[in-house]
């Protein structure tokens, strides 16, 4: 089997805010795997937050080149040599990941969202995200999101009712709400009851991971559903949740791949918790991996490649907010360039 990869720069047509950063490149990998005569591609988004960058994901992918079984069937027997080589860089490992299952649906001659037992009639619509910004280029935003019926803020400022004001003012879509771990859990309470009035439809990872009882005592005392984000990264964080939250966001880029991802929607299942499928900045590659296991889940925020300037890739759509999944075998990926 060939292993190759390259680094994969992006950028967004506005500069991309979150209440701890903002940026207007992000830089990442692309790997290709080559077997049978056929080609997968895989991408790695990282994202500083979880402690990675292109350069270590560039130094992660040489070192993991030397785990990849020849059989790219022995998907488990990859992961954990992967996880015995290192065990961070989820990024880098996901986009091995990705690749290799690209690799196995184009064997298969069957997509994705096929190999794993999903239906792409129950794909969910994605939310846009409208990132923190001056509150007229937001509206300007909002604008430009015409076509996606759900939005989702991002939140953590001291102008956080004046913008969902206007927002409020000029739509009647479903908003949801991201705070980035803005907030202590009192003050947490405070800006939820603030935001209760403009009908949000729930509030994702409202205070720094690591609080548990923070995070049940934000859930306890208001009535808008929680959502963990950077609280969860695999599936070995949901079960301290339990009953903190009402619901997980699952990312490739946090998890290391589909195979874990997939895990971790059953492990949320079993403990009464919703599903939510996010994403970094990410091309049409990373953001179609993702897609073709949304048919599982009740969220998807699937908007990465929609937020970019321009797409090195061209894979999942989405039509009037939903999700409309590739029918080629593999991830349905192809090139623009």
């Amino acid at each position: 089997m060939r292993f190759s990869f390259e680094p994969l720069t992006l950028k967004t047509r506005h500069v991309f805010a979150i209440s701890r950063g903002a940026s207007d490149t992000f830089g990442g990998a692309l790997v290709r795997l080559e077997h049978w005569g056929l080609e997968g591609v895989g991408e790695a988004a990282p994202s500083p937050y979880y402690g990675e960058s292109q350069a270590t994901v560039m130094a992660a992918l040489e070192a993991l080149k030397a785990e990849i079984p020849d059989d790219p069937f022995l998907v488990d027997e990859l992961h954990e040599r992967m996880e015995r080589r290192m065990r961070n860089n989820p990024a880098a490992k996901a986009a091995i990941d990705m690749a290799v299952h690209d690799l196995i649906g184009k064997k298969l001659g069957v997509p994705l969202h096929t190999l794993f037992g999903f239906s792409a009639e129950c794909s969910p619509r994605t939310s846009f995200t409208i990132g923190i910004d001056e509150v007229r280029v937001m509206m300007q935003k909002v604008a430009e999101a015409a076509e996606y019926p759900v939005l989702k803020v991002k939140v953590g400022t001291d102008r956080d009712e004046q913008v969902m004001d206007a927002i409020r003012s000029v739509t009647d879509k479903t908003l949801r709400v991201d705070a980035n771990c803005a907030w202590t859990p009192r003050e947490a309470v405070r800006k939820i009851a603030m935001l209760e009035k403009f009908n949000v439809e729930f509030v994702e990872q409202p205070i720094p991971p690591g609080d548990v009882p923070g995070m049940k005592f934000v859930k306890e005392h208001v009535s808008v559903p929680i959502i963990a984000d950077e609280s969860v990264e695999t599936s070995a964080d949901i079960p301290p949740l339990a009953g903190a939250v009402d619901g997980i966001n699952i990312k490739l880029m946090k998890c290391g791949g589909l195979r874990e991802a997939v895990k971790m929607i059953h492990v949320a299942r079993a403990l009464g918790m919703k599903v939510m499928l996010g994403c970094m900045v990410e091309s049409s590659v990373g953001i179609t991996a993702a897609a073709q296991i949304s048919p599982a889940v009740e969220y998807a925020d699937l908007d990465g490649n929609l937020l970019l300037a321009d797409d090195p890739f061209a894979g999942v759509l989405v039509k009037e907010g939903r999700i409309v999944l590739p029918t080629e075998p593999g991830l349905g990926v192809r090139s623009r360039r």
